[in-house]
């Protein structure tokens, strides 16, 4: 039988069976409930060993972390959760989480939120995670210790990070026992996992194959001051190198928007400083990661998808598109950017698809984002955002509403 490494809380492995006989158990206190104070209270301390000032430098993106899970914006959060009339909101009961291993903080995001709706959560950490992953499990362990005997004792009971080899057991009795199953990390992940069978009452929330681009305005990088120019390069710098371009949410292809001259001149000026970049934050590329580009790079350009190809050291690779419209949306190996030019905005709708997420931006206002938004009709694209901001995690994700996904309601009526 297979046996569950248990990372959060710490303790000795377990069968199955008996974590779930622990987490759907009633906790000493009582069953969480939907903002429950215990979970805000743990929340809230492992969001300031998030922030600590060493670990922050360390891992740049627990900080964002971090300030996420600060008590104000988990407020803000569970403030949209409230009801009127003849609705009463409830958790939904056992939540199981299959994060990726590729973006090490994603598990994080999603089983606080389910937590704060007042669930028992077992989330399933990839063998594989390193680094920040890691250290948040520290953190995680750590805050037991500096919260209330009552809080520590509920997070005890109800929460679990667990480690487990590939076991159709395993994996298909936390299914079953679910009431939702999240699944990150692509097609083929949605796929492995829906061949264990649910609940009849239960459902899953998917996160499958995702891609993102950017776009400028030439005529607002154009306007914009030194001091904004060199922002959107450091912003750029953080959405595309964090999680080495892999995460979903990281810009694969940048469209420069407005007149042809004024675009060449533009991209150039955003390459440079981002080179810049580079240079200042000691940017290494792994040499694996260097063959990996130019190979792909290369045949891309075998393909006839490129019309040139230019390299910035090992760092920064543009490749110019031969046909704008052919927008290549796999990972070609981190700081691989395809690059075009188009007249407007709405020359993008018609070669947005269903999984493109995240739409990085600089130098447009809100109506010409909103027009374009509108334009798309639903079609694609479930967020825009500034430049620097599209690993930035939110509430709304991939278009759920995550903590209404993570409750339920219930109607009373005299």
């Amino acid at each position: 039988m297979t046996s569950l490494e248990q990372r959060f809380p710490v303790a000795e492995p377990v069968e199955v069976g008996s974590l779930l006989d622990e987490v759907r158990a009633e906790p000493s206190g009582g069953r969480l409930t939907v903002g429950d104070p215990r979970v805000v209270e743990f929340v809230t301390k492992f969001a300031r060993k998030l922030l600590a000032p060493a670990l922050a430098r360390r891992y740049p993106e627990l900080a964002s972390l971090g300030f996420f899970l600060r008590k104000g914006e988990l407020a803000k959060a569970l403030s949209t959760l409230e009801t009127s009339g003849d609705s009463l909101r409830f958790p939904r009961g056992l939540v199981f989480h299959v994060p990726p291993a590729n973006v090490d903080t994603i598990f994080v995001y999603s089983w606080a939120l389910s937590a704060l709706a007042g669930n028992s959560n077992v989330v399933r950490v990839s063998s594989r995670s390193a680094g920040a992953a890691e250290a948040v499990l520290e953190a995680l362990n750590a805050a037991l210790d500096d919260v209330s005997p009552e809080a520590a004792d509920v997070i005890r009971a109800t929460q679990r990070m667990v480690t487990y080899d590939r076991s159709d057991e395993v994996s298909g009795a936390l299914s079953l026992a679910a009431d939702l199953r999240v699944i990150w990390g692509g097609d083929g992940s949605v796929a492995a996992l829906r061949k264990y069978p649910l609940a009849p009452h239960a459902r899953d929330l998917t996160f499958p194959d995702r891609s993102s681009f950017a776009v400028a305005s030439v005529r607002g990088w154009q306007e914009a001051t030194p001091e904004q120019r060199r922002g959107a390069a450091e912003g750029f710098y953080n959405d595309s190198y964090w999680f080495d371009q892999a995460a979903c949410s990281s810009p694969r292809a940048v469209f420069w928007v407005g007149d042809a001259a004024g675009a060449r001149v533009a991209g150039e000026e955003f390459r440079a400083l981002l080179a810049s970049v580079l240079e200042a934050k000691q940017h290494v590329t792994e040499p694996a990661m260097a063959v990996q580009k130019r190979v792909s790079a290369y045949g891309a350009a075998v393909d006839g998808l490129v019309s040139a190809i230019s390299f910035d050291g090992n760092s920064l690779a543009t490749l110019e598109l031969t046909d704008a419209t052919v927008m290549p949306r796999e990972w070609l190996g981190a700081g691989t950017f395809a690059n075009a030019h188009l007249a407007s905005l709405g020359e993008l709708v018609p070669l947005v698809l269903r999984k493109d997420q995240t739409v990085a931006q600089f130098g447009f206002t809100r109506d010409e984002l909103v027009e374009f938004v509108t334009e798309l009709a639903g079609r694609g694209v479930d967020r825009v955002v500034p430049f620097g901001s599209a690993l930035t995690f939110a509430g709304v994700w991939d278009g759920y509403d995550l903590l209404a996904e993570f409750s339920r309601l219930v109607t009373v009526q005299s």
